[in-house]
């Protein structure tokens, strides 16, 4: 009986739900009861003696475990309790019996499911040395079902399990916080991933940064036609003979456009090194920037895809193998043969290599799960520096653009102060003493002619 029990493997016996407790499955003493012939298990003497008169067509036998069970030989049923000898009547008030066919690996015999099959999907995170029975609805297995739920290929907790989350970052409002789901476009058409509302952000905070960079750039434009024109005027010939104090005056009105055309030329030439080049500069760089974060969460997602699509794929393959062990196994209790047991021990190492080959798949996923939850929130916390980074950069370039309109206000009151003050000394009296002085031809005043 000890080498029966040991031909089949310890996964198989996990995957059907009976590793922890074996006797206590009545689907597992029909099985006992199949492989291991009655006459080698004599009931020992004890609670029941071989004298008991049961009901006819009832025998009792031993389970592994050393356990009292009874079988009825005409219909297979197979129960704890002693079966009553008047008929009707339950040997005991708690007395139970197995009603439903034989099961194998969760599947009823009539290939119907014991439980429903699970089409929520699995947690994000597997304890260490936790075993799940993949082939069974266990209590561990129908929790994880209830609390979780799978969307897009992300694996997040039920809502209706889920307890308050504890925030990454706490009263920060930080990206990695609140980009997890998806999202409803406007159109109603489809869904926008988290990490996509992040990337348009970003990529609109380009574009504003390119049109910050237009308008600089037109400003400085604006600046050196206008230094142009003032340098231009400032050679006119118009009103260049003017004389005297009021000459000089207005010959540094004509000086003083040409410093300021000079000024505006010097103001215009820092714009451009100042404040037009590395806002350019710092686009390209930042434009590179989220491409390269675009690419990667974009490759972690597909890759996620794909180990769902593994998990999927694994999960039907078990359940092809369960009902061909199912098959098998009723082909064995109609007609017991040699090439029969060799096709259910056939169909048993498929059924349990589809469950390994479903862990290895469940674990290939969480593990893509677990690499893309990391680099969304490194990456999200990258783009977010990087907003930060960009709005300060702009701050920081238009309080230099300011500094440098002071600075071109101040050289062009320092070349309007001359103009002032020459204006203030003008003296038309003055004037006219040194036209004299330089033109007079002589001071004596012509008299009468005397007859």
């Amino acid at each position: 009986m000890k080498e029966v029990a040991q031909d089949l493997p310890a996964r198989l016996l996990q995957l059907w739900g009976w590793y922890s407790s074996p006797d206590s499955h009545p689907v597992f003493l029909a099985w006992w009861h199949r492989a291991v012939k009655p006459g080698m298990v004599p009931p020992p003497p004890g609670e029941e003696s071989q004298t008991v008169i049961l009901p006819p067509g009832w025998q009792s036998y031993l389970s592994p475990q050393g356990r009292r069970y009874y079988v009825n030989t005409t219909t297979n049923e197979t129960t704890w309790e002693r079966p009553s000898s008047s008929p009707g009547i339950p040997a005991s008030p708690g007395s139970h019996r197995s009603s439903l066919p034989p099961t194998v690996n969760g599947y009823h015999a009539s290939g119907t499911p014991a439980h429903p099959p699970e089409t929520a999907h699995m947690s994000v995170r597997k304890s260490t040395g936790d075993s799940q029975n993949l082939g069974s609805s266990s209590p561990s297995k129908k929790q994880s079902k209830e609390n979780t739920i799978t969307i897009n290929c992300v694996t997040f907790p039920h809502p209706d399990t889920m307890p308050e989350q504890q925030l990454l970052k706490p009263t920060e409002w930080s990206y990695c916080d609140y980009f997890w789901a998806d999202k409803k476009d406007p159109q109603g058409n489809g869904t926008v991933a988290g990490f996509e509302l992040l990337l348009q952000k970003q990529l609109k905070g380009k574009q504003m940064q390119k049109e910050m960079s237009e308008f600089i750039r037109e400003r400085i434009k604006i600046e050196e036609d206008y230094a142009k024109n003032l340098a231009k005027l400032s050679q006119n010939s118009l009103a260049s003979q003017e004389e005297g104090s009021l000459g000089e005056a207005w010959a540094q009105v004509k000086k003083s456009l040409a410093d300021e055309a000079e000024v505006h030329l010097k103001f215009s030439a820092k714009l451009h090194s100042e404040v037009e080049k590395p806002l350019m500069n710092f686009r390209e760089n930042f434009k590179k920037d989220m491409k390269k974060c675009d690419h990667h969460i974009a490759d972690l997602r597909k890759q996620l895809a794909s180990r769902y699509a593994s998990v999927e794929k694994a999960r039907k393959a078990l359940t092809e193998r369960q009902r061909d062990l199912e098959m098998k196994t009723q082909q064995l209790e109609i007609k017991l043969s040699n090439k029969t047991e060799e096709d259910i021990k056939k169909a048993r190492r498929k059924s349990t290599q589809a469950g390994d080959d479903l862990m290895r798949c469940v674990d290939l996923y969480n593990q893509a799960q677990s690499k893309w939850f990391e680099e969304m929130v490194t990456t999200t916390l990258e783009l977010e520096r990087l907003e930060v980074e960009r709005v300060e950069m702009i701050r920081q370039h238009l309080c230099q653009y300011t500094q440098l309109r002071h600075e071109t206000d101040m050289f062009n009151q320092s070349t309007v102060e001359p103009v002032d003050q020459l204006l203030r000394k003008v003296d038309p009296a003055k004037d006219r003493e040194l036209w004299v002085r330089e033109h007079k031809t002589g001071s004596i005043r012509p008299v009468d002619m005397e007859i």
